[in-house]
């Protein structure tokens, strides 16, 4: 296999803004392996809050050249367990964007699309959630207006979180999910549970800092809505650790290492009786694609990244008022432009 490494920035449509940090601007690497004809490509994008750049991930990537280019791709299981003792220390970004591309490349040498490889029904995919960052409650508003939408993702983590849900529910009927991306203690999310339940929203994600194991047990016990993990749910170990302290597991793929451990991780929380459900981290077409093929085992997916950025540098799947429509393409179906 030959590894070509390409490197964009994505241009967001709006400041995006979370409780970490505010960007206008996603820096992403596109791992391309090409065997013959044939093209596979991942994506991981660069996350200052988890201390990942792209000088750090090429450089990860480039150290491991010489064992990805003699290796004959078989499959991609044998692959990450392979290739995955060099790349998980100082999180397994660039793995995961090595491992979607394996992926690819093995579907489209197998002539098939990932979900039909991996024998998976699509006719019950859950729908994705458009996400609101978090902003003035008038720009919030504006950002619903201009997409509208069956279900809304709504970033919160402010002194006025609870004025926020109320203002955007004058505004849709669409259902909504809140993450508060750690903002939250104890009590506050117990109390904004009870108001954001009578606001039509489905469940909170990560309220709470992520090593706050006590006072997940009691907003586990005493929240009218479902808490999911984000912060708390890194890698696979982390899964079997959040049982009995979140009713489900947002699974990231560039947090945890790629679709091959992911798909263990979706195995062992339905295994436990907890939710899951799939986050992008505001990726182009190629990391969306990605997730697309994990639907089927889902409950919930957070894969908007491609409504969010001007993505001018991937194709893919697409989406319709939250319907994931695939590319005709096998593998992942991405492919880069040009």
């Amino acid at each position: 296999m030959q590894l070509i490494l390409h490197t964009f920035k994505l241009k967001l449509k709006h400041t995006f803004t979370i409780t970490h940090e505010s960007r206008n601007v996603q820096p992403t690497l596109i791992v391309e392996l090409r065997e013959g004809n044939f093209r596979g490509f991942g994506e991981a994008t660069e996350t200052p809050y988890y201390g990942v750049t792209l000088e750090k991930m090429k450089a990860q990537l480039e150290a491991v050249r010489p064992l990805i280019e003699k290796y004959d791709l078989k499959n991609p299981e044998d692959f990450w367990q392979y290739i995955s003792p060099y790349l998980q220390d100082d999180h397994p970004f660039a793995l995961c964007a090595l491992d979607i591309a394996a992926n690819d490349l093995w579907g489209k040498k197998s002539g098939k699309k990932l979900y039909e490889a991996w024998g998976l029904d699509i006719s019950k995919n859950p729908i994705t959630d458009y996400t609101i960052g978090i902003d003035t409650v008038e720009k919030m508003v504006e950002k619903i207006k201009e997409v509208p939408f069956p279900l809304y993702k709504i970033k919160l983590g402010t002194k006025e979180d609870i004025k926020i849900v109320k203002e955007l529910r004058k505004h849709t009927n669409a259902v909504f999910r809140v993450d508060a991306n750690t903002a939250w203690d104890v009590e506050e999310t117990i109390q904004n549970a009870v108001q954001l339940k009578e606001l039509g929203v489905e469940f909170i994600e990560q309220p709470m800092k992520a090593d706050n194991w006590e006072g997940m047990k009691k907003v586990y016990a005493e929240s009218v809505l479902p808490i999911i993990a984000d912060e708390s749910c890194i890698v696979e170990d982390d899964v079997a650790r959040c049982y009995g302290f979140f009713h489900g597991v947002n699974v990231k793929l560039m947090k945890c290492g790629g679709l091959t451990p992911a798909k263990r991780m979706i195995a062992h929380a339905h295994k436990v009786g907890l939710k899951v459900m799939v986050g992008c981290m505001t990726e182009s077409n190629v990391g969306c694609s990605a997730i697309a093929q994990l639907l089927p085992l889902l409950d919930y997916v957070d894969m908007d990244g491609i409504l969010l950025v001007e993505d001018h540098i991937s194709t893919g799947i697409t989406i319709d008022y939250g319907k994931v429509i695939y590319a005709a393409e096998n593998g992942t179906g991405a492919n880069l432009i040009g």
